[in-house]
């Protein structure tokens, strides 16, 4: 396993829409790993794979507090959403900066797993969020575009929170 340089904002495969996998193969079950050991690495909650630079369609995702409940999605597709919740969000890609995006409350996806096996996932709170938010790099969208609002620096935020 390798820890992989994050692509960041600007970068033109950012904004590249991602090739469907149709097989698993020894490289892309590296792929997976080092997309794990990356997001881990960089405090992450999810990562997408055109996040390292690789344009194909799968997303890691652990929003798990003790970060040992990772989901691998092969090619994730939104089956089902509904409500509204509006947060901050940040991105791997866009460090130290967050904004305010709505994404919907609860989100159903079907995706592939490790094995090429289909499998629904559902999700609420932040959980919906990060699969909306990593769904969409894969179809080139980054969360800035969705933004109600500028950018904050999110360290700013933190230290604020902290004070209080």
């Amino acid at each position: 396993m390798a820890i992989r340089k994050i692509r960041e904002w600007g970068d033109e495969v950012l904004n590249t829409v991602c090739r469907p996998v149709t097989k698993m193969t020894e490289h892309l079950g590296e792929l997976i790993d080092d997309m794990l050991e990356t997001m881990y690495e960089s405090s992450g909650v999810g990562l997408a794979a055109p996040q390292v630079g690789v344009l194909k369609r799968v997303v890691v995702i652990d929003v798990s507090e003790d970060r040992n409940e990772p989901y691998v999605l092969i090619n994730p597709r939104i089956l089902e959403s509904s409500g509204e919740q509006t947060g901050y969000e940040g991105c791997l890609s866009v460090p130290n900066k967050i904004g305010e995006v709505t994404r919907p409350a609860y989100v159903k996806v079907a995706a592939l797993d490790r094995d090429m096996k289909e499998f629904e996932l559902e999700g609420t709170e932040m959980m919906a969020r990060c699969l909306c938010h990593e769904l969409d790099h894969l179809d080139g969208i980054m969360y800035v575009s969705k933004t109600e609002g500028p950018l904050q620096d999110s360290r700013v935020l933190e230290e604020q929170e902290t004070e209080e």
